[in-house]
């Protein structure tokens, strides 16, 4: 039988939606869409790039809950409130994730809030990161 552990942060937001920031199942761990608010102080950095920063600070607090990391994300969507913060989110999503090579969908929907510019959820498989990796490159074909 599959084991489902639930992390709640204490946000308001999941209590209000009444949902999990990250839900385990066995080894298969969802990451609820995440934005840049500092979890202790509740602000939202202004810069598009400070806000990457926290998502990533807040997905890792929420991955290390279920013993996992940013090493196993196999799949992550980034959701950009401004078409024009593309580049600079790329980026650094690039500089973040280099070598770990999740799949990715990039979109610029609007978000719940003109105050967030940025917001990830990933998918992620515990071990995913230590496990023997084989890359194909279709390009060299």
């Amino acid at each position: 039988m599959s084991t489902i552990t639930k992390v709640k942060t204490g946000s308001k937001f999941e209590e209000h939606a009444s949902y999990s920031r990250v839900v385990a199942v066995d080894n298969w761990i969802l990451v609820s869409n995440t934005a840049g608010r500092n979890p202790e102080t509740k602000e939202i950095p202004d810069d598009v790039s400070e806000q990457l920063k926290q998502v990533f600070a807040n997905i890792e607090g929420g991955l290390a809950a279920v013993d996992s990391s940013l090493a196993d994300v196999v799949a992550a969507k980034i959701f950009i409130q401004n078409p024009a913060d593309t580049e600079t989110v790329m980026t650094l999503f690039g500089e973040t994730m280099r070598g770990i090579d999740p799949v990715i969908t990039v979109t610029c929907p609007p978000l719940g809030s003109e105050v967030y510019k940025v917001e990830l959820e990933v998918t992620a498989y515990r071990g995913a990161g230590s496990a023997e990796t084989r890359r194909i490159d279709t390009s060299a074909q």
